[in-house]
């Protein structure tokens, strides 16, 4: 494996990690009832607001656990599963998918709610970043035209 693409992988681990540990954050204070300060920045930036609203779940299961689980999926796959040809467009194809839930949640958030959630935010920040780095992972990946094999 090139050093520049094992980079890449543990870039996205590192990433899925810090994904994991802000959707916790975020999943703890959706839970906790009682009003926190954590996250409170003045009007337009509240995470209660927006972590306690009717758009914090999908079909009962909180979003931050979607979050959870996503993040956790992407980190096994850029940690265990390094060797297969099929996870960069694995990857890929998943952070493309939650960046795009991503994307509809910050526009809830934005003109829905007319509240930011930090946490929120800092998840998409590091959706966004996994995406860039599967598509790196995916043209370091393919072969060079030219190239002998």
């Amino acid at each position: 494996m090139m050093p520049r693409v094992r980079r890449i992988f543990i870039a996205i681990a590192v990433l899925a990690m810090i994904g994991v540990a802000v959707s916790s954050v975020s999943l703890y204070h959706h839970y906790d009832k009682s009003e926190s300060s954590f996250c409170d920045f003045g009007g337009k930036f509240n995470c209660d607001i927006v972590n306690r609203s009717i758009y914090s779940e999908v079909s009962g299961v909180p979003v931050a656990m979607v979050g959870i689980v996503g993040y956790a999926w992407l980190f096994v796959f850029a940690t265990f599963y390094r060797g297969k040809a099929s996870t960069a467009a694995i990857l890929l194809t998943a952070s493309i998918a939650g960046l795009g839930f991503a994307l509809y949640l910050t526009y809830i958030e934005g003109f829905v709610l007319a509240a930011w959630c930090v946490l929120c935010l800092s998840s998409l920040a590091m959706i966004f970043l996994i995406t860039i780095l599967s598509g790196a992972l995916l043209l370091n990946r393919r072969p060079q035209s030219g190239s002998i094999h």
